[in-house]
C-alpha cells in the first residue's frame, strides 16, 4: 500500500464549512493565524483537526498575498490555491487595497453558504472551504506538507482538479439530499488531485513528506512501512529495504521528515491503532497485533507514551470526536 492511500483511509479527510464568496470591487478580506489547540468546557486541550484550506477563482481576477512569500500573487480563473493550517493570508482586488474585514467575520453574516462583499464594483467569485480529519491525529499531515500550494489554470493536470471542484460548489450550491456526505467525498477526491497536480508540477520543489515519499530510496522505505505496519521494524531492516547504510538512511530520513526512522513507525502505529481502537469491535489485544505488538500491555504502553492517555482513557475521554466547526470556521 502507498503511504499516500493508507493515510487518507486511516485519517478519513472530509470537507466543512464550504462557501461562496462573491466579491466586487473594491475589497480586501484577511485569514489570521488560528490557535494550535482548542479547549472544551471541561478545560480539555484538543488538538486542532482541520487540516487545510482550499479555493478556486470560478469567475474574474484578484491578488493572493501569503505569509513569507514577499510579493502578491495574481490569480485569475480557474487558478486553486491550497493553505496549510495557520497560513495568514490577504485575498483583494488589488495589491492597493487595504483589507478591513476577516474571512470569519463576512461568513458570519452570510446566508446561507454564500457571502457577498465589497463596494459593487468589478465582480469577483471565489469558491472556498476547509478540509479536516475525522479523528484526532498525532503528527496531522499538514506538518509535513508545504504551507501553500498554488495550482494554475493551465498546469498540468488541472482538468479533473477543476471538474472535481466546480461539483464540489455544485453541492454547496444547491444543498440536495445527502450534499454533506457527497461534498466530504468530493473533498478528499479533491486534495489528492491538488496533491497530484503540485507533485507534476514542481517535482524538484518538493520538500519533507512529499520528497521523501517520491525519493526512490526513502519511499521505498516509507511504502514498506505503511504497506506492513506490525512488521518488527528495525533502523537497519529499513536501511535494508531503502539499500542504504543504516547512518546513511538515519540520517536522510531524519533530514527529510523531520524525525527518526522508529520515531515515524511508532507514531504511524498509534494513528492506526486509533482508528481499530474506535471501530470498538476489536480487543485490545487484537489491535495491539495489528500494530507490531505481542502483548496489550506492551502496546498500552507504547500509547499512553506517544497519545498521551491510555486506550481505555482515549476512548473514554472522546478523543475521536472532536466535530467540525461551522461555516464561520471555514476559511
Amino acid at each position: 500500500m502507498d503511504p499516500i492511500t493508507d493515510i487518507f483511509r486511516t485519517m478519513h479527510v472530509t470537507a466543512f464549512g464550504q462557501h461562496r464568496l462573491e466579491a466586487t470591487a473594491p475589497w480586501g478580506l484577511m485569514q489570521e493565524k488560528q490557535s494550535e489547540e482548542k479547549v472544551t468546557p471541561s478545560g480539555k486541550k484538543i488538538p486542532p483537526t482541520d487540516l487545510a484550506h482550499f479555493a478556486m477563482l470560478a469567475r474574474g481576477n484578484c491578488w493572493l498575498s501569503v505569509e513569507g512569500i514577499p510579493e502578491p500573487i495574481p490569480l485569475t480563473g480557474g487558478d486553486c490555491f491550497l493553505l496549510a493550517r495557520g497560513t495568514s493570508i490577504v485575498l483583494r482586488d488589488s495589491p492597493r487595497t487595504r483589507p478591513r474585514s476577516t474571512f470569519r467575520e463576512i461568513a458570519a453574516k452570510a446566508n446561507s453558504n454564500v457571502a457577498h462583499y465589497g463596494g459593487g464594483g468589478a465582480p469577483t467569485t471565489i469558491v472556498c472551504g476547509s478540509l479536516s480529519f475525522d479523528r484526532a491525529s498525532l503528527k496531522p499531515i499538514t506538518q509535513l506538507l508545504p504551507s501553500f500550494i498554488l495550482i494554475k489554470a493551465d498546469q498540468a493536470r488541472t482538468l479533473a482538479l477543476h471538474n472535481t471542484m466546480q461539483a464540489l460548489a455544485s453541492e454547496m450550491a444547491e444543498q440536495a439530499p445527502g450534499s454533506e456526505v457527497v461534498a466530504s467525498r468530493l473533498a478528499e477526491v479533491l486534495f489528492i488531485q491538488v496533491l497530484r497536480a503540485h507533485i507534476a508540477s514542481r517535482p524538484e520543489r518538493n520538500k519533507g513528506w512529499l520528497r521523501a515519499i517520491f525519493d526512490p530510496q526513502m519511499g521505498t522505505a516509507l511504502s514498506a512501512i505503511h504497506d506492513s505496519v506490525n512488521t518488527p521494524w528495525t533502523v537497519e531492516s529499513l536501511a535494508g529495504a531503502a539499500g542504504m547504510s543504516r547512518s546513511a538512511f538515519a540520517a536522510r530520513f531524519k533530514e527529510l521528515l523531520g524525525q527518526t526512522p522508529l520515531e515515524y513507525v511508532t507514531e504511524w502505529r498509534m494513528q492506526k491503532a486509533m482508528q481499530l481502537l474506535e471501530e470498538r469491535d476489536k480487543k485490545l489485544m487484537d489491535v495491539a497485533r495489528s500494530v507490531g505488538y505481542e502483548s496489550d500491555a506492551a502496546f498500552s504502553k507504547a500509547f499512553k507514551r506517544v497519545v498521551g492517555a491510555s486506550p481505555g482513557a482515549y476512548l473514554k475521554r472522546g478523543f475521536g470526536d472532536q466535530g467540525h466547526a461551522g461555516m464561520a470556521e471555514s476559511f
